[in-house]
C-alpha cells in the first residue's frame, strides 16, 4: 500500500518525489516548532489565535527545511466550502506570512507553473492532493464532510480534464491523514449526505452505525471511492491511514482538543531546473 513517509517535520508522498525529484508534496507534524500551548508547537495556522509572530517563524523554519522560498508560497482562506482558484505567478506570497491576503474562499487550489508552493490548514479534515506529470498539473484540496460529499475531489478532477486537457488516466491522488472512523462520530444529517453523495448502487461502506444511533464515518475511504467513481485509477491513489485523533502527541486535532489547537500544513509544489 502507497502511503506518507515521515521525513523531518513532515510526511512527504517518496512515491511522487522519488518519480520526480522536483515534486515536493507532504504534510507537516505537530512537533518541532515555536508556538506555545495549546498551539504547541509547529502551527501553521494564523486563524486560530496564535501569535503571528511564531506562526511566521514556523513557516520560515520549513521554509528552509524543504528549500521552498516563502515568498513562493500560497494560502486560502477555507470555508468548508467546493471553490477551486487556479493560482499563478502573480499570487505568490498570499497567504504566507499572514492571513489577510490569502485567496479568499478557496478549498481548492491549483497550479501549472513552477516554483509555486501552494499549502493548506488542517486540524481533522481530509487533505487531498493531485499530480498529473504529463499536464504539469499540481493541487490540493480541503475537505470535510461538507467539501467531501461536496465531492471537491471529482470536481478538481473534472476541471482538470475539462479545462486544462487532462486525462484522468494520468491523474495521480492521495489522501492525508484525517480523523479517522474511530474517532469521528456524525449524526444522521450527515450520513444522509453522504449516501446522497455515493451512487444509490453502491453500499456505502464507509460507515457504521452506534447503538446510540449515530455513526462512525470514514471519511478517508469515502474520498477514495469518489475518486473511484471519478475514473482515478485504483494504482494511482495513495492514502494515509493516519487518524489525527488517535495521534494526538503527533498531529493537532479540533475535536481531540476541543476547538483549541494549532494546523498541520499540505503542501505540494514543483521547483523549476
Amino acid at each position: 500500500m502507497k502511503t506518507f513517509i515521515q521525513s523531518g517535520k513532515q510526511l512527504a508522498i517518496h512515491d511522487w518525489q522519488k518519480e520526480n525529484p522536483l515534486i515536493i508534496a507532504g504534510f507537516t507534524l505537530r512537533e518541532g516548532g515555536y508556538s506555545p500551548m495549546p498551539f504547541n508547537s509547529f502551527n501553521m495556522g494564523f486563524h486560530v489565535n496564535d501569535n503571528p509572530r511564531y506562526v511566521q517563524k514556523n513557516r520560515k523554519s520549513f521554509a528552509e527545511e524543504i528549500q521552498f522560498p516563502i515568498q513562493n508560497w500560497v494560502g486560502s482562506r477555507q470555508v468548508h466550502g467546493t471553490n477551486i482558484v487556479k493560482v499563478t505567478k502573480e499570487d505568490l506570497g498570499r497567504g504566507s506570512l499572514d492571513f489577510e491576503t490569502a485567496v479568499p474562499d478557496a478549498d481548492g487550489m491549483y497550479t501549472q507553473e513552477e516554483d509555486i508552493l501552494l499549502t493548506s490548514l488542517y486540524a481533522d479534515c481530509v487533505p487531498l492532493y493531485f499530480y498529473s506529470s504529463k499536464n504539469k498539473l499540481i493541487g490540493l484540496a480541503h475537505a470535510g464532510w461538507r467539501g467531501t460529499v461536496g465531492k471537491i475531489g471529482p470536481k478538481m478532477i473534472k476541471q482538470w480534464c475539462e479545462k486544462e486537457n487532462a486525462d484522468v488516466k494520468d491523474i495521480k491522488t492521495a489522501i492525508g491523514p484525517a480523523i479517522g472512523e474511530c474517532c469521528y462520530e456524525v449524526d444522521e444529517k450527515v450520513i444522509s449526505e453522504v449516501r446522497s453523495a455515493l451512487n444509490k448502487n453502491e453500499e456505502p461502506a464507509v460507515f457504521t452505525k452506534n447503538d446510540n444511533g449515530k455513526y462512525q464515518l470514514n471519511l478517508q475511504s469515502l474520498n477514495e471511492i469518489l475518486f473511484l467513481q471519478a475514473g482515478v485509477l485504483p494504482e494511482n491513489i495513495t492514502i494515509s491511514h493516519n487518524c489525527t485523533s488517535c495521534d494526538n502527541t503527533v498531529f493537532f486535532s479540533h475535536r481531540k482538543d476541543n476547538g483549541k489547537t494549532g494546523r498541520m500544513m499540505s503542501f505540494i509544489g514543483r521547483k523549476g531546473v
